[in-house]
């Protein structure tokens, strides 16, 4: 076993993953006694993959996700009619690789949120920064930003630099002019840079009408629109579903 101070050098370098299995090898009797270099891999892996799952573990966590529990693997499809062999695609996670934006459209229940959720997971999964916020949210935190000096400018920066953004509720409420502006913004700068996930009730006819008919609504559905990729998530009511299922 190697000695206390090796053990506290390697601690100081936030290596302690790399100790404790050192410590296991040693009390394992199948690994105490193979070759050093044998020993030495098996030691880099599972460092690897404990620095990993901290790493995942830490972006899940600042995401911010509103059901943390989501996840691909436990997806509903059973009468759900929707685009399974889509859905797995998106889990890949090669829309952001290539900038795309995505739509969940449906109605209140319909699993638009934990969608969202799940998918956000998986590019955590693959080290991207993910953030979730509702569009109501989204504006109260630009609404308190005009308080700070500089406050919109980085509120605006910080939201432009996740590789995938979930905004959730989009279009809910009626958004006044300088919202549009706002959003419109964030839309511009995030576009061709990073993905964005949108959740919301509206079809695609009635974006127009809800970003306020004018300049704003033309540029802004122009960078979402133009490499979308637009989810029906289907006509059950996953609430329902869960409810009854569990009675």
């Amino acid at each position: 076993m190697i000695d206390n101070e090796t053990v506290r050098k390697l601690r100081q370098l936030d290596l302690s993953e790399f100790v404790d299995t050192l410590e296991m090898q040693e009390m394992d009797q199948d690994t105490r006694h193979l070759p050093f270099d044998e020993r030495l891999q098996i030691s880099i892996d599972y460092l690897y993959q404990e620095k990993y799952n901290k790493r995942v573990s830490g972006l899940i966590k600042r995401s911010k996700f509103r059901i943390q529990d989501a996840d691909v693997a436990s997806i509903h499809y059973e009468k759900r009619e929707i685009d399974r062999q889509t859905l797995q695609e998106l889990a890949t996670c090669n829309y952001i690789n290539h900038r795309q934006n995505v739509i969940f459209q449906g109605f209140t229940g319909s699993g638009k949120k934990y969608l969202a959720c799940a998918l956000g997971k998986e590019a955590c999964k693959q080290e991207i920064r993910t953030r979730y916020v509702r569009l109501p949210d989204l504006l109260i935190e630009r609404d308190e930003a005009t308080l700070k000096p500089k406050g919109v400018t980085n509120l605006i920066k910080k939201f432009s630099n996740y590789g995938l953004l979930i905004i959730d509720e989009w279009l809910l409420d009626d958004l006044l002019e300088e919202d549009l502006k706002f959003l419109f913004e964030i839309i511009e700068r995030r576009y061709d840079s990073g993905s964005t996930i949108y959740c919301t009730q509206f079809r695609k006819s009635d974006w127009h009408q809800r970003l306020g008919g004018g300049v704003h609504a033309d540029a802004i559905m122009d960078r979402i629109v133009h490499n979308a990729v637009w989810y029906d998530t289907g006509q059950l009511n996953m609430c329902e579903h869960h409810s009854f299922n569990q009675q």
